[in-house]
């Protein structure tokens, strides 16, 4: 079962919000409700690439996943805000409006660093945090000059979905080995239109969201974090360990798990090898 629940940001932002399994048949946690846990993309995501992971969380938690604005089925302004506040406001409107609190963040990515920025500003909210390989430190100008020249590589639009899977997953030039779960995440962000398949988020958008970040370090933020916290890397992702064991460092509360064979989308490489290395904190953190 999958059903879709719409949520409104602070700035009136319709969101997306998505259920992709039938409620826990038994409640458990606070007040006999299911405890909640609500799934954060990175950035280009969708909820949909939550979907494995939202089912087998549904045996025991209410888990819910979240089209954060600009991506997926969530409104696209035109001229945003894509920025860190307007982010970490809509999942503080989400969570309140469907009752998660107190609420588990899982997070990838981007969804990771907007996880323990609410987990920061709002500790009343937040039950435990999943970071998954988000890097803390600023990555600088040239990061962003990369991925402007990446955006402009894209051969869109693509003719057919299995050209979509073929280019990001063998053909891409940041792909160093052939990846065929990259290049399935990535045909779960395309839509057709009338002259072939293109993304349903605008990439002048996804850029001046990333801006928004890329060019801050995020330590103090994270040493704010009173909840539990979990730091995820994959080891051939972009989360390097020295880094990743310095952010668990910083956290108050901070563990750690790494996920072997898995690149940057660690759930969609490895989604048994993930599951494996967060469900002993979630069952930790859930019990009383």
């Amino acid at each position: 079962m999958v059903q879709r629940i719409d949520v409104t940001g602070p700035d009136g932002v319709r969101l997306a919000a998505w259920e992709f399994a039938d409620p826990p048949k038994e409640a458990e946690g606070d007040a006999g409700r299911a405890p909640g846990v609500l799934l954060l993309h990175g950035l280009m995501g969708r909820a949909s690439h939550w979907a494995s992971t939202a089912r087998w969380l549904s045996g025991r938690h209410r888990a819910v996943a979240l089209d954060q604005r600009g991506h997926g089925r969530s409104d696209k302004p035109a001229d945003g805000p894509y920025t860190r506040d307007a982010y970490v406001a809509d999942a503080e409107a989400a969570i309140i409006q469907l009752g998660l609190a107190p609420v588990t963040l899982i997070g990838h990515s981007m969804g990771a660093l907007t996880a323990w920025q609410l987990a920061a500003k709002r500790p009343d909210l937040v039950r435990a945090v999943v970071i998954c390989d988000m890097r803390a430190s600023a990555l600088g100008i040239a990061s962003q000059r990369e991925w402007e020249d990446w955006f402009m590589s894209w051969p869109v639009p693509f003719a057919t979905l299995a050209d979509v899977r073929k280019w990001f997953g063998e053909d891409d030039p940041w792909v160093e080995r052939p990846n065929p779960s990259r290049g399935e995440f990535f045909a779960e962000v395309m839509a057709e239109s009338a002259d072939g398949w293109r993304p349903v988020f605008s990439r002048r958008q996804m850029l001046k969201s990333r801006e928004t970040w890329v060019f801050d370090a995020h330590w103090e933020e994270l040493a704010q974090v009173q909840c539990p916290a979990l730091v995820v890397r994959g080891l051939d992702g972009e989360l390097g360990r020295a880094e990743s064991q310095e952010m668990v460092r910083v956290l108050p509360r901070g563990e750690y798990a790494e996920v072997a064979d898995a690149a940057h989308l660690v759930h969609y490489d490895q989604p048994e090898a993930w599951r494996a290395a967060i469900e002993p904190f979630l069952d930790a953190v859930v019990t009383p």
